[in-house]
């Protein structure tokens, strides 16, 4: 018998670094999961991950207490950031820019990010990725 679904949950985890503290803690804790439980199983699943990459994360979580983890890849701002060494996007995208990334960075970003976007297509995800660069004030050179 298939187990009775009881609810989701959408949180941003940092990569390996999940903690019983807020606000996973309280997130997963008012739901009567499990926190240390979680804590380990988001933490194994994301070894292999960057630490410290936000991790989108959607937690199904069913009557009997049990949970199932869908982990995506880290964000296309925190990749774009990254390869434009930047602390953050512009206040004023569209007329402040702020960084500059190449356009094999956002291929290489694109890659990465393909198994999340609602793509198949490389050259469809880039531009996904160059719409978030742009609104972020990153200028795509090359």
């Amino acid at each position: 018998m298939a187990k009775k679904l009881a609810g989701k949950l959408k949180l941003r985890v940092p990569a390996g670094q999940a903690k019983p503290a807020p606000p996973v803690g309280p997130a997963i804790g008012q739901r009567g999961l499990n926190i240390m439980e979680f804590c380990k199983a988001f933490n194994a699943q994301t070894q292999n991950v960057e630490p410290g990459a936000p991790c989108p994360t959607e937690v199904t979580y069913y009557q009997d207490k049990s949970f199932s983890l869908a982990i995506k890849t880290p964000t296309a701002s925190w990749f774009l950031k990254k390869a434009a060494s930047a602390q953050s996007g512009s206040q004023e995208p569209g007329r402040e820019i702020v960084a500059s990334v190449t356009s094999a960075q956002v291929r290489d970003i694109a890659e990465a990010k393909l198994v999340d976007l609602n793509t198949d297509n490389v050259d469809a995800a880039m531009k996904i990725v160059l719409g978030t660069a742009r609104s972020m004030g990153f200028e795509v050179k090359g």
